[in-house]
């Protein structure tokens, strides 16, 4: 019987999961998109593996391109609950009681219906540098690993390693883009009359070159949290599923949605403070509180003091909101785009 490898998972968390065939009694693996609870950013997710077959053939790079428009196309539809989530990780406190349905309301009156896609244009755009680099990186980062182990196959916890430094490396490159993303999601009307380069070359002027990398050491951060506890949680729920049932060899297709739901919400539940401190540095300048800290300890200490511990889960509620259409449209986009660029499943 073949056995299952746990894949890592890309922005979608794409998985093998088993379905058992009656007749023949053996196992055949298909990528389906787990769900994932609470959104915190594609930096924190490592990129998918591909086999030696699917890098020969150039399998992988069909895969890379319907995961980008699914991803384009998924970024898109939930952009509004996207750019609530910043607002509210930014401005609501305790003291403005500011919250989701009060949050519609300003926004809509400020910008009008189309103002809730501010900020989506450069959070697609990103899409493709940062999957390239991430799957170069990872790439070259396993080969290097096999070097010491003589070609020997890596394990789980050696591919959670590639993949997060593949992660880190491609957040230090592409992260100026995800600061730009956060800070145009928050302008008013008006703010880009002039263009991306005007309004990025202004943010230069007055903050320096530093204020493209701010909330960079929060963010870095996430990535370990996240991945970690998830891909433990994966795993130790998997052992623990195939223990206790004497008659199976691998959990059941429903057994691996479980698994992978309840690890991906323990591991983003864990790195969702980091994410919302990530924001808020990203758009201190220009919060309704420009005098709140500029580190991530001092956010930390000040959002304790005034908000409180739930402080620190501001906007989970349009997260929540996101995330299953996301997925929805992500699985039924790249599912169409694989058949289309003749890309297998195998």
């Amino acid at each position: 019987m073949k056995s299952v490898s746990h894949k890592p998972r890309n922005e979608f968390l794409l998985s093998r999961v088993i379905a058992e065939l009656s007749a023949g009694v053996h196992l055949i693996t298909t990528n389906i998109f787990l769900v994932q609870v609470i959104d915190i950013g594609e930096d924190s997710q490592v990129p998918e593996d591909f086999t030696q077959q699917e890098l020969l053939t150039g399998v992988w790079w069909r895969h890379l391109v319907a995961g980008g428009v699914a991803g384009a196309m998924s970024r898109t539809c939930t952009a509004p609950l996207d750019r609530i989530k910043v607002y509210l990780q930014v401005n609501a406190t305790r003291q403005n009681r500011l919250n989701l349905y009060k949050a519609v309301g300003l926004l809509f009156e400020e910008g009008g219906l189309k103002s809730f896609w501010r900020g989506n244009g450069i959070n697609v755009a990103k899409i493709a540098p940062e999957s390239a680099i991430k799957f170069m990186a990872y790439e070259q980062v396993k080969r290097l690993m096999q070097r010491f182990k003589d070609n020997q196959d890596l394990c789980v916890y050696e591919r959670f390693a590639a993949g997060s430094s593949a992660g880190v490396i491609s957040q230090t490159l592409i992260y100026p883009m995800e600061v730009l993303k956060t800070r145009l999601a928050l302008r008013r009307t008006g703010q880009l009359d002039k263009g991306l380069l005007h309004f990025a070359n202004k943010m230069y002027r007055k903050e320096g070159l530093l204020c493209f990398y701010k909330g960079y050491v929060p963010n870095m951060l996430g990535i370990i949290p996240y991945a970690g506890i998830d891909l433990a949680i994966y795993e130790t729920l998997k052992s623990l599923y195939v223990k206790y049932q004497h008659d199976a060899t691998e959990p059941g297709v429903l057994a691996l949605l479980a698994c992978g739901t309840c690890s991906s919400t323990c591991g983003q539940l864990a790195s969702y403070p980091l994410a919302l401190i990530r924001t808020r540095l990203q758009a201190r300048m220009i919060s309704e509180n420009p005098n709140q800290p500029d580190t991530m300890r001092g956010q930390l200490r000040y959002i304790l003091k005034n908000e409180g511990f739930f402080g620190l889960y501001r906007g989970l509620a349009p997260n929540f909101m996101k995330v299953i259409p996301a997925v929805g449209i992500s699985y039924v986009v790249y599912e169409n785009m694989r058949k289309q660029l003749g890309a297998s499943m195998t």
